[in-house]
């Protein structure tokens, strides 16, 4: 019973339990995650490394969304899960789409060809974008290899795209003057 490669995780949901969710602070606890074996069966265990195991901040801006979500569709049983099959087990991946009329929903938005992934990947890239460090952006994304958070931040580089340009103003002696001179003429001290 080998599990299927790491991509292929299932629900799209790591195991959230009703429980994992504290609507005052705004966290998500991620202990557990289903794995859907190549044999088929689903099997609950720990995240995919150490630091999958974290506890994530939701935005303020979700939990109105999320507080509604778990009093329509959540059983009132810390053990249920937050996104559940018809019988209340977890959603394979492979009935992700239908289950959820997810292609509906993305058309509906205007975002054909959107996967749930994408989202992951949307909302790494706004964590990157905030100026978290690179230690800060793995323990968000439940990474202990540095390689994933550094490809999100060099894909928001824009800081230094900005520093370097201030740089340059500072050589080329664009801006203003000030008491000592023009930028860009080296002074000796003393």
């Amino acid at each position: 019973m080998t599990p299927r490669k790491p991509g292929n995780i299932t629900p799209r949901n790591p195991a959230r339990f009703s429980s994992d969710i504290d609507l005052k602070a705004g966290t998500v606890r991620v202990r557990a995650a289903y794995v859907e074996r190549s044999t088929g069966p689903l099997v609950l265990g720990p995240p995919k490394s150490k630091a999958g195991r974290r506890i994530v901040g939701v935005p303020q801006a979700i939990i109105p969304a999320l507080r509604e979500h778990l009093a329509v569709f959540v059983k009132a049983e810390p053990d249920a899960l937050v996104f559940s099959g018809i019988k209340g087990g977890p959603i394979r991946r492979s009935g992700f789409n239908r289950l959820a009329s997810w292609r509906e929903a993305v058309r509906v938005i205007g975002a054909e060809g959107l996967h749930v992934h994408d989202l992951r990947h949307t909302g790494n890239m706004i964590a990157a974008e905030s100026g978290a460090g690179l230690k800060d952006l793995m323990a968000r994304m439940g990474h202990d290899n540095v390689r994933a958070a550094m490809i999100y931040q060099h894909a928001v580089r824009g800081a230094d795209k900005s520093i370097t340009d201030a740089i340059d103003k500072h050589i080329t002696g664009e801006g203003e003057e000030d008491d000592d001179g023009p930028a860009g003429v080296l002074v000796p001290v003393g």
